[in-house]
């Protein structure tokens, strides 16, 4: 879809914004960008349990997908800007339909959003840019796909077509357990995501996040991040929506991210214009650090949970003016985004039974004082409140604990024991999150 640009010189006061979603993820965006340069209010579509703790951000009780009832708000509260937190919004087209509306909206429309809503598009742009990713056979049923698996031997990386909220993938450790993986998939684990199936070879290294906030021509980088998808320690247990993250993570630094611009970012860009596809919002691409080279493990087409927590409180107050920017197709007369030199690190607080089969509504009781002088922030995700105002539980991931410090050490500290002042029944927790960067760490239960 193209979509036309403003004056490439003047860009809208940005006085209100409004977010659409419900995590933590769109709880750290309402929080950053009410702390942007002008903004006097953030309003969050549906938003949860902690989006009202926040300074000038209010609730909105209307559905994510709810188009009409989100432009009569924009009208009613004078939107100047519309932030779109998650993949199921974009992928349904919900940017294009308030573009249309004359909404001066950050996120890509339901064509770019194709890069996270179908691995098996993202993987032909892939292969025609000549970006590198792992090799890989889209299949149509379980007949099609243990055919690939007996024919090369090895296990292989399964993931599911379509969106399946992180937890679509699985890294199976041999051969069986491979075409279990397929098997539950084509049998509706993950419902119509799972109707074709992405096999992949495996690849070793660490991982790492990139964003990339774009114009539809150009874009800024991010500082890299670091997620932990599994649910146990030691990465271990299933996989999830990410357990805690932080940021930068210093297996990158500036040459090499200029060299994944270079190697995948701008491509991966083109290859969206060569498309006709005009992409403004986020890319991101997640990576693996092969021994030969960066490889894309997946595309996502909006921020990262949790790294988009962990990421937040390094970003300066231009924040609100650069996605806007970016939604204008005016990065390039935008102001510099500032970057804190600290290290953030983010602990996520999972409800008991997560990923399966969370619990939820149970009593939350939060001890935590927050110092002006410790940098913490206490990002909701899986909370709500209750006729009487009470605190519950509503989720898998309850709450993303976020912490900045000199150090990682520092960081981690602070946000573990800030962890202790956090109660509901079935709290879990792991307890090495950035152990890639921590120089001491316990497991022992507190």
């Amino acid at each position: 879809m193209s979509i036309p640009n403003k004056s490439d010189h003047v860009r809208p006061t940005i006085k209100n914004i409004l977010v659409i979603g419900r995590g933590g993820r769109e709880n750290a965006l309402a929080w950053g960008l009410s702390k942007s340069k002008g903004v006097e209010k953030v309003l969050v579509a549906p938003g949860n349990g902690g989006t009202e703790s926040i300074a000038n951000c209010l609730c909105l009780d209307v559905a994510e997908t709810n188009v009409e009832a989100i432009n009569q708000n924009c009208k009613l509260h004078d939107i100047d800007l519309v932030v779109i937190g998650a993949e199921g919004p974009l992928s349904e087209g919900l940017a294009d339909k308030l573009r249309q509306k004359g909404i001066i909206v950050f996120g890509p429309g339901k064509d770019g959003a194709q890069l996270e809503a179908s691995k098996e598009w993202a993987k032909k742009l892939m292969n025609e840019e000549g970006i590198p990713t792992a090799k890989h056979w889209a299949v149509k049923n379980t007949e099609e796909a243990i055919a690939i698996i007996e024919k090369f031997n090895t296990p292989l990386v399964v993931k599911v077509d379509g969106l399946a909220g992180g937890k679509g993938v699985a890294i199976p450790e041999n051969i069986d357990s491979t075409i279990k993986a397929v098997e539950d998939a084509f049998l509706g684990k993950f419902g119509i995501a799972g109707e074709r199936v992405i096999l992949e070879e495996m690849l070793s290294g660490p991982e790492v996040s990139i964003f990339a906030l774009c114009d539809g021509n150009e874009m800024v980088i991010l500082p890299p991040a670091q997620d932990h998808k599994r649910l146990k320690e030691g990465d271990q247990g299933p996989n999830t929506g990410g357990m805690g993250a932080y940021a930068p993570a210093p297996l990158i630094d500036d040459n090499e991210l200029q060299k994944i611009k270079d190697l995948i970012l701008i491509p991966t860009l083109k290859g969206l214009k060569n498309r006709g596809i005009d992409y403004r919002g986020v890319i991101y691409a997640g990576l693996m650090l092969t021994n030969e080279g960066p490889k894309v493990i997946e595309f996502n087409c909006r921020f990262g949970d949790p790294e988009c927590q962990t990421l937040i409180p390094l970003l300066g107050i231009e924040l609100a003016e650069v996605l806007q920017a970016c939604a204008l197709g005016q990065l390039k007369n935008s102001p510099k985004l500032s970057i804190r030199k600290e290290c953030s690190a983010c602990v996520v607080a999972a409800a008991e039974g997560y990923p399966e089969a969370p619990r939820k509504g149970d009593s939350i009781k939060i001890n935590l004082e927050l110092d002006p002088n410790i940098s913490i922030q206490l990002f909701h995700a899986g909370t709500e409140r209750n006729k009487s105002n009470q605190l519950l539980t509503s989720g898998g991931r309850v709450f993303s604990l976020v912490t900045q410090g000199a150090s990682f050490d520092q960081a981690f500290a602070i946000a573990y024991e800030s962890m202790k002042k956090i109660e509901f029944k079935g709290i879990n927790y792991r307890r090495d999150i950035g152990y890639q960067v921590r120089k001491t760490i316990s497991l022992e239960s507190d």
